[in-house]
């Protein structure tokens, strides 16, 4: 796009657009990009041109268009902050530094980062709209040109687009970028699901060509002679959105409701009822198909009528039925409402919400909601993966009010959208007058009322009771509470074993010193680091008593995983208060192991891998079984002991090999027992502590390269 064309493209929208302004910033960049090249071969400023260019289809305002003009001026050349607003004016410089700040943050780095990273991202962007826009034209030009890239980088940058930036988009409505985002980074990371799904669609069409056409035509005639002027528009559904649909429902597509939907554009909200009564006049509706948008839109302001009639020929046809101005809404989202409120800085909010709209930013400013008051770290990308993508349903209280959670969403989220009070202290439901599952999904118009009873434990397993970042937040904020409480009894048991090994007691000194030594708060934040590792026993013992210095052996970094407190190490649905667990000697379960529970009277729960030959006794008993999970200190600050059983050579020194091969492969052994002896081979038992199932695997590995080691693995039962 050269100079006048993209002065054209703005002046074509905004008669009212400073020219000169949009000049100065096209040669600033011109010049301060100079000679750069792009991965193709390309002068670089095509790229700043082209995300202009996209933006200009948005019809957004000049400083926006400047924006894209200069956006990698401050991170790619020596031009800096102080530099733009000099030269652009203030509200430029505002936007270039927030999308420069947003090109620094690597959202698919380690894990931990990158939860932070992506909080960074949601925070920032919500300031000014204007800056994802300009951040999501920016990734749409570099994702058409993502084959310049090598193959490791072409993975991540698609992934990221997949997982931050498609939905980003919609989560502001702007679907028409998200769809192509999405599209293109299916089309690296699975280019044969792609293909396979595309090969479909052209034979689909093959067969329903001709129907498609005279499906159109039919309904603007049915239209047209009750009196309403109406334009119908084909949809062809993208390859990914089947994947997703595919993925998500496990079905097939074969009919033309699976590959194309029809739009039906009138003139007005009224003409959308209307529109909708002749078309359930003319074809049968299929039953739980509609959905009223316009009454009740969308958090991201989407507003149409969805309908699903057998239509001429017999043939099943999807419809959505709005007005102009929606369908710029629903494609362009908060773009579009830039342009229909005269480009002027910020959202005129209450002018939106009289016109029936609704804030277009409610999903973000949502998402800085659950930010700001919820826990950190990888809440956040999960919470941004769950939601941004979901489609809605809208229940309400038994006094009317109304609430809106992701589709999927059930009781609990219910709940906790509430109140967390009222979430903590659920204990049953009732939906449209009667006692349901927790776990029955909501559909749209549900009235649904919480049974509550006294504040009490909140089960681990009812995370999966959920599907909002709200609520599984709350949930594991009380379950972190619950743990704590855990942790402080056995830090304070360890040190006062720690104590007693060495003549002491806690009894004996204040610990107010000790506290303000290691720069602690409070005695339960210090017994909570001693009980989940973070601090040694005897560091504090030495801090309590110094003639102990150097007379305490340190006991291990990491936690044995062991029957005393198990519950710290395992958790699971219906995991009774009090009820006794242990670990399976038969197949000694390491974390990274899937595990399942046998619960048997008078015995507790046994926790097995679930490949342990020992769970064929239990085969024909179903309510012995319980599904279990490794908490997080099982897999993060914990040891446990793995059995390896070896048939290895009847020869000198071969056990001081297998000895020497464990330790330099990290483990430690602290068991070993002849099982079976021969003239030439010999079976043992060998309990190593390892750090989790890749350890063990590890070690395994190791021996097995050894000649005198014939066969090896872990006992399984």
């Amino acid at each position: 796009m050269r100079q006048f064309e993209l002065i054209e493209a703005v002046k074509a929208y905004d008669p009212t657009a400073d020219e000169a302004l949009l000049n100065k910033a096209y040669v600033y960049a011109m010049k301060m990009h100079g000679s750069q090249l792009r991965a193709s071969g390309d002068p670089y400023f095509a790229h700043p041109i082209q995300v202009a260019g996209i933006l200009t289809d948005y019809r957004l305002d000049t400083a926006t268009i400047v924006t894209a003009l200069l956006h990698d001026v401050v991170e790619d050349t020596s031009a800096t902050r102080d530099d733009i607003a000099a030269m652009f004016g203030e509200e430029v410089a505002v936007l270039v530094e927030g999308v420069t700040k947003l090109s620094r943050l690597e959202l698919q780095a380690e894990h931990t980062r990158q939860a932070e990273n992506l909080r960074k991202f949601i925070l920032a962007i919500s300031k000014d709209v204007r800056v994802l826009l300009v951040k999501l034209a920016d990734r749409l030009h570099n994702m058409r040109t993502l084959q310049y890239v090598k193959p490791e980088k072409r993975e991540r940058i698609s992934r990221e687009t997949l997982e931050v930036y498609a939905p980003l988009g919609r989560s502001i409505g702007i679907h028409s970028i998200a769809s192509e985002l999405e599209e293109l980074a299916f089309e690296h990371l699975n280019a044969t699901a792609r293909v396979a799904i595309q090969r479909r669609l052209e034979a689909l069409k093959l067969e329903h060509g001709r129907a498609i056409e005279g499906v159109s035509r039919e309904i603007e005639t049915v239209l047209n002679e009750a009196g309403i002027a109406a334009q119908v528009k084909g949809r062809e559904k993208t390859p990914y959105s089947i994947w997703r649909k595919l993925q998500r429902k496990s079905v097939g597509f074969s009919s033309l409701s699976d590959i194309y939907g029809f739009r039906v554009i009138v003139e007005a909200e009224d003409d959308c009822y209307r529109a909708l009564g002749v078309i359930h006049r003319a074809w049968p509706m299929v039953p739980e198909r509609f959905k009223d948008f316009i009454s009740t839109p969308k958090s991201n302001n989407y507003r149409s009528l969805h309908t699903t009639v057998v239509g001429p020929g017999g043939l099943r046809i999807e419809m959505q039925i709005r007005t102009e101005i929606m369908d710029r809404v629903a494609e362009d989202g908060v773009a579009a409402h830039w342009a229909y409120k005269n480009h002027s800085y910020g959202f005129d909010r209450e002018a939106m919400e009289a016109d029936g709209g609704r804030d277009p930013l409610l999903n973000l400013r949502h998402l800085v909601q659950v930010i700001e008051h919820g826990e950190g770290g990888e809440d956040w990308v999960e919470h941004a993966k769950l939601e941004m993508y979901l489609d809605q349903v809208f229940v309400f209280t038994p006094k009317g009010a109304l609430i809106t959670l992701p589709r999927g969403g059930m009781a609990l989220d219910f709940a906790y959208a509430v109140h967390t009070e009222v979430g903590d202290t659920a204990v049953g439901v009732k939906i449209n007058g009667e006692l349901k599952p927790m776990r029955t999904a909501l559909q749209n118009g549900d009235v649904v009322e919480i049974i509550r009873g006294a504040k009490r434990e909140v089960p681990t397993d009812w995370r999966s009771l959920t599907v909002t970042g709200r609520a599984r937040s709350a949930i594991r904020r009380h379950i972190r509470t619950s743990e704590r409480d855990e942790f402080v009894r056995l830090g304070r048991a360890t040190l006062e074993q720690t104590l007693e090994r060495a003549g002491k007691s806690l009894a004996e000194v204040s610990l107010k010193p000790v506290l303000e030594t290691h720069a602690i708060a409070t005695e339960d934040d210090m017994f909570d680091a001693i009980g989940r590792g973070r601090l040694a026993a005897t560091k504090i013992a030495e801090t309590m008593f110094p003639a102990l210095k150097g007379q305490l052996k340190a006991g291990p970094e990491r936690k044995r995983i062991g029957n005393e407190h198990a519950r710290l190490f395992v958790r699971g649905s219906g995991l009774t208060p009090g009820v006794s667990i242990h670990f399976g000697a038969c197949c000694s379960p390491v974390p990274g192991d899937r595990i399942v529970g046998i619960l048997e009277p008078d015995k507790g729960l046994t926790v097995h891998t679930i490949d342990c030959q020992s769970l064929a006794d239990f085969a024909d008993d179903d309510s012995v079984w319980q599904d279990l999970q490794w908490t997080p200190q099982a897999e993060q600050d914990a040891v446990a002991a793995a059995r390896l059983r070896a048939t290895i050579r009847n020869a000198p020194g071969v056990l001081g090999q297998v000895a020497t091969i464990i330790g330099e492969a990290g483990g430690n052994i602290l068991n070993l027992s002849m099982a079976h002896r021969q003239q030439d081979f010999f079976d043992v038992d060998i309990d190593v502590e390892v750090e989790d199932a890749r350890h063990a695997t590890m070690i395994i590995a190791a021996l097995r390269a050894n000649p005198s080691v014939d066969t090896v693995d872990r006992a399984r039962g």
